[in-house]
């Protein structure tokens, strides 16, 4: 089962859900500003993406801005800010099987499709 962590208020994120659409498979909206990945989600997004957790971070937020940008944190305390406030997840991400990507350019989706 294909699934994209979706937020509708975002251009790119309702992007990738078109592009899904058109692709005819079935796929799972997960609306994560609302439905929340747990950090045991968000570790295996991580892993699957091939990235660092920092790396999933919306550097230009507010929220990372005032509170977490001159810190030095570790995973783990990336993964419980993810976490705590979801709005500083990149989007939108798909997920089908062991692969992942965040779709920005939302066209990279038709890579794992």
């Amino acid at each position: 089962m294909i699934n994209i962590y979706h937020n509708p208020r975002c251009k790119k994120s309702r992007e990738g859900l078109s592009i899904l659409e058109d692709s005819g498979q079935d796929f799972k909206i997960i609306k994560y500003l609302d439905d929340i990945p747990s950090q045991k989600d968000l570790k295996s997004i991580v892993k699957k993406l091939g990235i660092k957790p920092i790396d999933l971070i919306r550097k230009q937020e507010k929220i990372w801005k005032e509170n977490f940008k001159t810190k030095d944190l570790s995973d783990s305390e990336i993964i419980n800010a993810l976490h705590d406030f979801p709005k500083l997840i990149e989007r939108p991400i798909v997920i089908n099987g062991e692969k992942a990507i965040i779709g920005r350019p939302p066209e990279d989706i038709k890579g794992i499709l």
